[in-house]
This record gives structure tokens, sequence and C-alpha cells, in this order.
């Protein structure tokens, strides 16, 4: 059982360092394509990369060579990981509060809201360095050119994405006679136009599309953060035993200095063995 806490951690250590390896590769092919929508997440993934690289190395040298300085650090930087992601994890959860959209009446898709959204996600999406940038991807993923030629069957039938239901159609309360609107309505009626570059992109329906969209991503990485901060803990747990069997093998004496000098028998040693070398000589 000695070592039992050392093959564990540098078993795991050594898989995570495998796994930081795409991770990477990951981060330096999103940081050379700019036509994926996932570019803006090229620096978050290369330094998480890295962190666990280092992270993992220092680790599995730590545990398997039995190197105290190692785990020491080891041990340090995956307590901030901790903390850090265990603080992300609580902001995710608290930013993805509300949303869900609006069921429409006889259709089987929804619509979304600004107002539905806490405030932080609202003044994001209004930035217009962060707009522009999600606009782009908007149009380049080409989602709403796969509705196109959709017929009114089809959007009695079929369920929307939410970043279709906001940015590829106007809001279904919208009325129009002969192309224009009839009366007084919402204003994102307004801004909606048939022409393939325009549609609905500059309306409030399309920004809380994405943040909807956003939304549900964010919500479930919060969830596998749950999960990865109960693996960490445990493994955090699991590095305190290596670190303490590495200081352990770095003393003379493993287990515990041995300041013994000699052996003092108990006060009633002597008197015990008188009686039964007694007894004994009786029977």
């Amino acid at each position: 059982m000695y070592r039992f806490s050392n093959s564990v951690i540098g078993c795991l250590n050594l898989l995570t360092l495998l796994a930081s390896v795409p991770i990477i590769g990951g981060g330096l092919w999103m940081s050379k394509s700019s036509a994926t929508c996932e570019s803006s997440l090229q620096t978050p993934l290369l330094v998480l990369g890295f962190v666990v690289l280092l992270v993992s190395l220092a680790g599995f040298v730590g545990a398997c060579f039995n190197v105290a300085w190692a785990l020491w650090l080891y041990l340090l930087v995956m307590l901030l990981l901790i903390g850090t992601l265990l603080g992300l994890t609580a902001f995710g959860f608290a930013v993805t509060a509300g949303g869900g959209g609006v069921q429409v009446p006889g259709r089987p898709y929804h619509e979304y809201r600004l107002d539905d959204y806490t405030g932080w996600l609202r003044r994001r999406i209004t930035e217009r360095q962060y707009w522009k940038a999600a606009m782009a991807c908007v149009v380049g993923s080409k989602t709403c050119a796969k509705i196109a030629l959709w017929t009114p069957l089809d959007y009695l039938q079929r369920d929307l994405s939410p970043i279709q239901s906001g940015c590829c159609k106007p809001p279904t309360s919208c009325t129009y006679g002969a192309g224009e609107v009839v009366m007084a309505q919402d204003e994102d009626c307004y801004r909606w136009n048939n022409a393939a570059n325009v549609l609905c992109y500059a309306c409030d329906s399309c920004k809380a599309g994405v943040l909807e969209q956003v939304r549900r991503d964010w919500h479930k990485l919060s969830v596998l953060n749950v999960v990865v901060l109960i693996f960490l803990i445990s493994i955090y747990s699991i590095g305190c035993c290596a670190f303490r069997n590495a200081r352990r093998a770095e003393s003379e004496y493993p287990y515990e200095e041995n300041r013994m000098s000699k052996i003092r028998p108990r006060w009633d040693y002597f008197w015990w063995r008188w009686l039964r070398d007694r007894r004994e000589q009786l029977y």
C-alpha cells in the first residue's frame, strides 16, 4: 500500500499528459483557421493545453520518482485549477439562468427575446466587436440557407434551432401585405428583409437566438465542469498521499524517525517471569 497512491497518480497523470496533446493541436489549428466559429476559443484552448501538459508532467515525475518538490508544485497548481474551475462553474450557472424561449402557438419551435436573459449576457451581445464576430460566424455557417426552401407547411411541422428562429425569419407575430408591414408591430418586423445577406440579422431576436445557443452550450459545459471538479478533487487527494510518500522516501526512516535507543521492559516484567517459572517447577 506504500506505493499504491504513487502508482495511481502516475498512471492518471500519464493519461492527462497524452490528452493535452490534442488540446494544444486543436488550439493551433484554430489559430490558423479564420473560418471557424470557435476561433475565439483558440487562446483559452492553448493555455488550458499547456497548463495540463506541465501539471501532468510534474505529477508524473513526482509520483514515479518520488520527487517531493515536483509533487509540491503539482499540488499547488492543482489547487489553483480547482479554485478557478469552481469559480467559473458557479459563474456559468449564474449567467445561464433564465432564457429558454417562448413556445409559438401551433408551431414546434420557440422564439426568443433579449429581456429573458441576464444583464451580463445582454451587455456582452450588444458590444459591437463581439456582435460583429458572432454575426460573421452565423453568416459563415450558412444556417439560414438550410431552411431557405422551406414551405409554410414545413414551419408548421419542423423545429428550428435558436439561431434559425431568431435570424432567418421574422417574428411569427409579424403581418405583411405586399411585402410591407401593415400595422404597428414589433420593431424586428421592420428590420426583416428577404435579401439573403440581410434577413433578420439586425433583429433583436437574432441576438436573442445567438444568446440562447451560447446559454445552452455554456450550461452543458458547466455540468461537465462539475464532473471534472469531482475528478480533480479525487486526484488531488491521491496526490497528497503520493506527496507524503515522497517525503518519507527522502528521509532516513521512511516510516517516521526511529528514536528508540534501547528496550525497557515494563515494571512488572520480572515479577511475571518469576511467577511463570514457579508454576513450571510445581507442575
